[in-house]
């Protein structure tokens, strides 16, 4: 059964600390019951992709839908292991010789971007196996040279793309000790994009995949989105499982945090300088920099286009740099000293992608739970700022 999210109307954002990233524990759980029945009908494993959704205090709940994470370098790596404490499936675009012996320790999966990273630390994966008894799955990420991406920065199948082995240059003479194929072409996608990367695959790559025990699909699936067609992603999942003999593995991020919370601020300063102008405690260069790089406008609760309402003002972030500037927005009402601006969607990616710029005051993180409280999560302090840098 679904479970009942709360209405975001009764949540009294102006009694919470600002700036500070909220999640909803109904929105999450409500992803997690889609998540799991895709699981459930299609026989996917889903795991939490941590580079896109990192928010470990609410792990504990994850864990109990999630088959694990997969974690992109050591330190997420070590996060899924110490704080999701299920399956640890890791790809790095590069290993170092440094951090390898202890991703051997955390990973169940591990996923080679080349075939001369496969050939550089193969032998220590079957020393391993040999001296723990251990084994580890072990898969090459491929390049099908088809994407549905628009943006380039987002888009792994550009010419001379650094990610993943195109067919051209496929190795089979050194499959031996591999075990699954990992893609991920996808970002932000509905399941008919699959369905086609999938007919490319199967062009591409199908004589190779007698030969493996799981494909890994990767993320980008927008699975928790309303427009999200589940039921075909069940078919394509369960139609490619039957064919091939082989489990599938998706690794979403987005879709987990997916519309699950909201970035609080305040207004700190409103002036005219040939327009109206309101100054925020939150940067889009240090707290919304997906803003910047996607680029996408983002959504702010009871406002709208600019012109729209009555009182249009331009946001502005704290930081010194002259182009950190979230967008016009108009509102009903004018904008004050200690104005409520509340973000709307912020707790995957753009949570994750936070820094310390300027030192300005970094958000807290909080949650509002089942139960229709306020948790208080984390606040930062002068001292997380100064050990980043020394």
């Amino acid at each position: 059964m679904s479970t009942e999210i709360f209405p975001v109307e009764n949540i009294p954002f102006d009694q919470m600390p600002s700036p500070c990233f909220v999640l909803d524990e109904s929105r999450l759980k409500h992803n997690l019951e889609i998540l799991k029945r895709v699981q459930d009908e299609s026989g996917a494993h889903i795991i939490c992709a941590l580079k896109g959704y990192s928010m470990w205090s609410t792990f504990p709940m994850v864990r109990q839908y999630l088959y694990g994470a997969t974690a992109s370098s050591l330190n997420e790596a070590l996060l899924a292991k110490h704080e999701m404490g299920k399956e640890v499936h890791v790809y790095v675009p590069a290993y170092s010789d440094e951090e390898f012996p202890e991703i051997l320790d955390l990973a169940d999966h591990i996923t080679f971007n080349t075939f001369t990273q496969w050939e550089r630390f193969k032998d220590r994966v079957q020393e391993y196996k040999d001296r723990t008894g251990r084994h580890i799955g072990c898969a090459i990420r491929i390049n099908p040279e088809y994407s549905e991406n628009k943006v380039p920065l987002y888009d792994p199948c550009v010419p001379f793309s650094r990610l993943g082995v195109t067919r051209s240059h496929f190795r089979e003479d050194l499959l031996d000790g591999i075990d699954g194929l990992h893609f991920h072409t996808l970002s932000a996608k509905n399941s008919d994009t699959l369905e086609r990367t999938l007919e490319v695959i199967e062009e591409k790559f199908g004589d190779l995949l007698p030969q493996m025990k799981w494909i890994n699909f990767g993320g980008g699936h927008h699975i928790t989105n309303k427009n999200y067609d589940v039921d075909r992603l069940i078919r394509v999942v369960k139609a490619f499982r039957e064919k091939w003999n082989v489990d599938v593995i998706l690794e979403p991020g987005e879709a987990v945090g997916w519309q699950t919370g909201w970035l609080v601020s305040s207004v700190l300063d409103t002036f005219n300088n040939g327009m109206d102008m309101a100054m925020l405690d939150v940067s889009v260069s240090a707290h919304m920099p997906d803003c910047l790089e996607m680029p996408y406008r983002p959504d702010i609760r009871n406002a709208d286009e600019p012109g729209e309402k009555a009182y249009t003002y331009r946001l502005g972030g704290g930081t010194c740099l002259a182009g950190d500037i979230i967008g016009d927005y108009s509102f009903d009402a004018p904008l004050q000293v200690g104005s409520r601006v509340v973000f709307e969607d912020m707790i995957h990616y753009t949570m994750v992608k936070t820094t310390f710029f300027n030192g300005v005051k970094h958000p807290s993180i909080g949650i509002w739970t089942l139960d229709g409280q306020f948790k208080l999560v984390k606040h930062f302090s002068y001292e997380e700022f100064k050990a980043k840098l020394s």
